[in-house]
């Protein structure tokens, strides 16, 4: 695969412009200490990103902040605040319709308010990326880690992948604006992150040089026609399909509706290349505890892994990157020497849980356990899970208190 651009050029930042290969894969790294949030500002700021929209709320504020910076400094063309989370997710729609690159980040309420934008978004096929950190949505009020808003997105025709900490963040940015906006996918994207756990946590992480970034976006290479001079609003909308009631116009939306999903599965081996795999493995891939998670809680399921270890018994994780598209052929993969497959979740409906089962009904002999599971900001220790293993094979614990 070509990774270095025929004829050098740069962006409006006076950036070079690379390959996507070159900046993920091959461009030399150097080691930074940082946040979560900044992860997101040093990725956009290797995007070429046109506009970006933003609207204040825990934990992602400061994500948004940092946007503005780069605003500020030349790195992003357009940025403004919008009166609402609907507002921003309205108003980024208007900016990717017209041909942007468009990013911004939500938590938890924010991500209910402006929920109706979501299936608009993946319904005219505009690649925008979310960047969701995601907050507790229940009441009593929480504004710590819990992930339950993510099962509100999984259908609404969006890509949906999870990052476990900022280095995957900071490379699902830059991977997100790749894939969806490949002309036979073109659909939305949200990078999932846990937050506090990432976003407000510092950790090592290696970046390319700031002075190389993406190719800028060419909306003209897109499926669905740019609102510009000779292609109006009007005619973007498709009036007669919206207002008549025929036939037609039922097949068309439902049509639309299959093919939107269709794209998201379309994205796989793009998805695969850039992410390094839709998943990955961790442990003994022999052992018969089997751990699926994503975020915070494959981090925590693999610290649980070597706990295990002291008390002689083998495990592994399942450590899921994307969930749109579903990971099914590595999650049957993993499981074929499984006889326990647990799902530790960071909400209290279980909705990764709901996602194994359905990938492995009448296709697996392993007994599936959904747990453990927190919510509402509370932590998940590694011997929380270790506890759940010995529970149900019935072994003493000799190490872990």
């Amino acid at each position: 695969m070509q990774t270095i651009l025929d004829t050098v050029t740069y962006n409006r930042a006076g950036q070079k412009v690379v390959s996507p290969d070159y900046l993920l894969f091959e461009a030399p790294r150097t080691k930074h200490f940082m946040t979560g949030s900044e992860a997101v500002k040093e990725a956009v700021k290797r995007a070429s990103v046109d506009a970006s929209v933003s609207y204040p709320i825990t934990p992602q504020s400061e994500a948004a902040h940092l946007i503005g910076e780069l605003w500020v400094e030349g790195y992003v063309g357009v940025y403004f605040r919008g009166e609402s989370e609907f507002g921003v997710m309205s108003e980024l729609a208007g900016c990717a319709m017209a041909g942007a690159r468009a990013i911004t980040t939500t938590s938890g309420p924010g991500t209910l308010r402006a929920m109706e934008n979501f299936p608009m978004w993946a319904g005219t096929r505009i690649p925008v990326q979310l960047v969701l950190m995601a907050r507790g949505v229940n009441s009593p009020l929480s504004i710590q880690p819990d992930n339950l808003e993510v099962s509100f997105m999984l259908d609404t025709g969006c890509m949906i992948w999870y990052a476990e900490n900022a280095q995957d963040l900071f490379d699902m940015i830059l991977a997100g604006f790749v894939v969806a906006e490949q002309p036979d996918v073109h659909v939305p994207v949200v990078s999932v992150v846990d937050g506090f756990f990432v976003s407000h946590t510092r950790e090592a992480i290696m970046l390319p040089p700031d002075d190389i970034a993406l190719p800028p976006y060419n909306p003209y290479k897109a499926p669905m026609p740019v609102i510009d001079a000779e292609v109006p609003p009007g005619r973007f909308l498709r009036d007669p399909f919206v207002m008549k009631s025929n036939y037609i116009s039922y097949a068309t939306h439902a049509s639309w509706q299959w093919e939107v999903r269709s794209a998201i599965e379309r994205s796989r081996p793009y998805a695969k290349h850039y992410l390094r795999g839709l998943a990955e493995e961790f442990g003994d891939p022999e052992a018969e505890i089997l751990f699926v998670a994503c975020g915070t809680a494959a981090a925590q399921a693999k610290e649980a892994v070597r706990l295990l270890e002291d008390e002689g018994i083998k495990a592994r994780v399942l450590k899921l990157k994307t969930i749109r598209p579903f990971p099914t052929e590595e999650l049957i993969e993993a499981t074929k020497n499984a006889k326990y497959v647990f799902v530790p979740e960071f909400n209290v409906v279980g909705w990764l849980e709901r996602e194994v089962k359905s990938r492995l009904y009448g296709l697996s002999n392993a007994e599936i356990i959904g747990g453990p599971r927190v919510a509402g900001g509370m932590t998940m220790p590694a011997e929380v899970i270790v506890h759940e293993v010995m529970k149900l094979t019935g072994k003493e614990v000799k190490h872990v208190i």
